[in-house]
């Protein structure tokens, strides 16, 4: 595909519908600007802390405090793409509206930076946004997680601009999707329904006529589900199965409203949003596949039953490299990332077993002479609290520090000159 094409001549790609709509362009390759923007990106979004941790083979050690970075964290190649390829645009068409489809990635820095530059969120409206206020003379920026067909059929109906900055792991997701669909699998799928990327990767199984999903949180609704499946088979289960309008009530935001869990439980394919913890994602995807096997035998499940691991390899590296860390001794973590985003909570989650934790959205809500921080506790269904003398004086302290995927390395880096400021360290003498 050329970086820039008119719908009419666009190639079909993962996860992108392919009817066709009058004028517009689709731009999925960026504008051979990078080289423009380097400057004004490294300016607004890298840390020199994070720089020198790097070189001191992740750890500044000042006195009797010690700051460990994870050797894997912050902004990935995805969110890397997609807020280059916001900065393209805008350099492109310095005189055009520009609209984006939501957040660009969750991170309140980076969104706050966009609308900064002029760029307009566009809000929600029902599963979608608001494309009201468009029209065909303007461009539209899709996120990282991508949008659903529907809102792509919107945006080429109105005949504007689209930037495409939608994850290539989102669109290896689509991809297994979009692939259960046609053969008549129902897509179970790991991860939060309400989330842009699932709702967008949930809406790929409408490209085939009777496509369906079930968006399924945790092992728990994985549970429900495996319960239901093995009962509709006379098996004997742990707790009584949901009935079938029990079911349906359960999972109502879930599933499509055609959605019949008689009919589409019996051939499940199983896929996740890329953000959610690996481990849960693989154990989700083995007992779900144990469970047929229970139900209907082994041959069933070899001819009616798949799944692909389809975390990202970024979610998996970060958290691959907090578990790796937090093999040392570590007093507490401070995970760094927006309070929506997926892939931090995840991370937040993992490093909570081991160790005291507390995830930040912004340096900004660390207050040092207070010795006080805002940060959202762990879990789920985690809330928002401010806690004071959250980190300990008066004794060696060894503090983790690691970050979402859309984090970039100067909040990062913030984050580590406010923690040696409570110490008693000044961070512009670090060197």
């Amino acid at each position: 595909m050329s970086d820039t094409t008119s719908f009419s001549g666009a190639a079909a790609t993962a996860g992108e519908p392919t009817a066709s709509a009058p004028g517009g362009q689709y731009v999925r390759k960026g504008f051979g600007l990078k080289a423009e923007v380097q400057d004004t990106l490294a300016a607004d979004y890298t840390g020199h802390l994070v720089d020198l941790l790097r070189e001191r083979d992740y750890a500044l050690e000042v006195g009797d405090t010690t700051v460990r970075l994870a050797r894997e964290f912050g902004f990935c190649y995805g969110v890397e793409r997609a807020v280059d390829y916001a900065y393209q645009t805008r350099q492109k068409f310095p005189e055009k509206r520009i609209f984006l489809a939501g957040e660009i990635i969750h991170n309140p820095h980076v969104n706050a930076k966009l609308k900064s530059m002029g760029i307009t969120f566009l809000s929600a409206k029902g599963t979608g946004f608001d494309y009201a206020p468009v029209a065909p003379a303007d461009v539209v920026l899709l996120p990282a997680f991508g949008v659903t067909i529907h809102d792509f059929q919107t945006l080429r109906d109105l005949g504007c601009v689209i930037v495409d900055t939608t994850c290539g792991s989102v669109l290896n997701v689509w991809k297994r999707v979009e692939a259960y669909a046609r053969d008549g699998f129902t897509a179970l799928i790991h991860g939060k329904y309400y989330h842009e990327e699932t709702r967008a990767t949930a809406s790929q199984v409408e490209k085939y006529p009777g496509g369906t999903y079930l968006v399924v949180r945790d092992m728990d609704e994985a549970q429900l589900v495996m319960d239901y499946i093995e009962a509709s088979q006379g098996k004997p289960t742990a707790q009584p199965a949901l009935t079938r309008e029990a079911f349906l009530e359960r999972f109502a935001k879930q599933v499509p409203a055609h959605f019949d869990p008689d009919t589409h439980l019996v051939r499940i394919g199983v896929a996740n949003q890329t953000t959610m913890l690996a481990r849960e994602s693989l154990a989700i995807a083995a007992a779900v596949g144990e469970a047929m096997e229970r139900a209907y035998g082994a041959e069933h499940r070899a001819e009616h039953f798949r799944s692909f691991d389809t975390i990202c390899s970024a979610t998996q590296d970060r958290q691959d490299a907090v578990v790796e860390m937090l093999r040392e001794p570590l007093d507490l973590m401070v995970v760094v990332g927006g309070y929506n985003s997926s892939n931090t909570i995840s991370l937040a989650a993992l490093c909570a077993e081991q160790v005291m934790t507390y995830h930040i959205a912004d340096p900004d809500e660390i207050d040092v002479a207070a010795n006080s921080t805002g940060h959202r506790t762990i879990g789920a269904h985690g809330t928002l609290e401010t806690v004071t003398d959250w980190i300990p004086t008066g004794r060696p302290l060894r503090i983790g520090v690691t970050a979402g995927a859309s984090t970039p390395n100067n909040k990062i880096g913030e984050t580590v000159a406010r923690i040696f400021a409570i110490r008693g360290v000044d961070p512009t003498a670090i060197a």
